[in-house]
């Protein structure tokens, strides 16, 4: 209605009681939402710079899940690992009590060869496994001659694989000093020149027996079939350090900054293990190769069970900067929107106070103009 005409004083208590009410309509909207800025038009920088940081911490918040899944992931390996140098320990016990049990052993192998007409000079040829020693032997010499030919040959006598003596008829005996140890006399021209018959050659050497290191080596290997199958079991969601896979984990929203886990292959074979076949465990020699090769593997499962905890542990300090990172971004974007409860509640009331006194000023202007009424009866 623009041809009614206000005064001056109505006009300006007019104008004040409208901002009171807009700023009162402005506070009570800031204590409704618990905001200050609530769009882009009450605060442009405020607004956006709120929205970018909420966003990083909304993106870290999804990477520190990844994060806390890839902690279980190094859990579950280093569970597997707790659990292999249980069973390589008890491998290696197992491979400790069959050394200490004794294997009931037969006689030593002997062989006669009898030399019943020496009357050329020849070589004597004795094969103890894969190697061949050659006894020369000269016309008519006594058995008590060669036996010490024999014997003083390196590699044969007390010191070596076989010992000669004789039986006191004229025959020539050769005794292996282990029962482990096989050979043979050489059939050739030169032994029937000698008087060797074919037929005196040595027996095969016989292996020592024991149920007990049969039981321990069963015992053994059934051990190495269970790390083969708690290292495949060792895996979580999907990926399993123990059996070669490579776990990656992010640190940041942009993937510049990660660990990279490499995974093992922790089965036997993947440990420098190996099943005792046959009759391997009634050989000292190979259970100390097997415990030799235990003991390597505990050695490198304890070293890698110290770089997944370096890893653990790294997992562990980035998991808890990004908590504090989000919880930094958080508050930082609520600084810049929220209102102030305190403040709003006390602005409110002075609004609502100015309020009521510029409708009390509003309506004493009015009372003045009406004033001029008074004069007209």
């Amino acid at each position: 209605m623009s041809n009614i005409t206000l005064s001056a004083g109505i006009r300006q208590n007019l104008l004040s009681l409208q901002d009171t009410a807009a700023n009162l309509t402005t506070t009570q909207e800031h204590l409704s939402t618990g905001k200050k800025v609530n769009t882009a038009f009450d605060n442009p920088t405020s607004y956006f710079t709120s929205q970018s940081l909420n966003n990083r911490a909304s993106d870290l918040s999804s990477l520190l899940d990844s994060i806390g899944q890839a902690q279980q992931t190094l859990d579950a390996a280093n569970n597997g690992l707790t659990s292999l140098t249980s069973l390589l320990e008890q491998a290696l016990s197992t491979a400790q009590q069959a050394q200490q049990t004794t294997p009931t052993a037969p006689a030593a192998t002997t062989g006669s060869v009898a030399l019943t007409t020496v009357n050329t000079a020849g070589n004597l040829l004795i094969n103890v496994g894969a190697s061949t020693y050659t006894v020369a032997i000269s016309a008519s010499e006594s058995v008590s001659s060669i036996e010490a030919q024999i014997n003083g040959t390196t590699g044969l006598g007390s010191s070596g694989a076989v010992t000669a003596s004789d039986d006191g008829s004229g025959h020539l005996v050769l005794t292996g000093n282990s029962n482990t140890t096989a050979f043979t006399v050489v059939a050739n021209s030169e032994s029937a020149a000698l008087g060797v018959t074919t037929s005196a050659t040595a027996n095969n050497a016989v292996a020592p027996v024991s149920a007990t290191r049969t039981t321990l080596q069963g015992n053994y290997n059934a051990l190495l079939t269970q790390i083969d199958q708690l290292a495949g079991d060792s895996s979580y969601n999907g990926v399993n350090l123990l059996s070669g896979d490579n776990l990656k984990v992010l640190f940041n929203e942009t993937g510049t900054s990660s660990l990279t886990i490499s995974g093992v292959n922790f089965n036997s074979a993947g440990l420098g293990l190996s099943a005792a076949s046959g009759t391997g465990f009634l050989d000292n020699n190979n259970i100390t190769t097997s415990e030799n090769a235990i003991n390597a593997a505990i050695t490198t499962v304890r070293a890698q069970t110290e770089t997944f905890g370096t890893n653990s542990g790294t997992i562990s300090t980035r998991q808890t900067f990004e908590q504090n990172m989000i919880n930094t971004l958080q508050t930082g974007a609520s600084n810049l929107v929220l209102a102030d409860q305190n403040q709003e509640s006390a602005n409110l009331l002075t609004e609502q106070t100015q309020q009521q006194l510029e409708i009390s000023a509003l309506s004493i202007a009015n009372q003045a103009n009406q004033s001029v009424l008074k004069l007209f009866p």
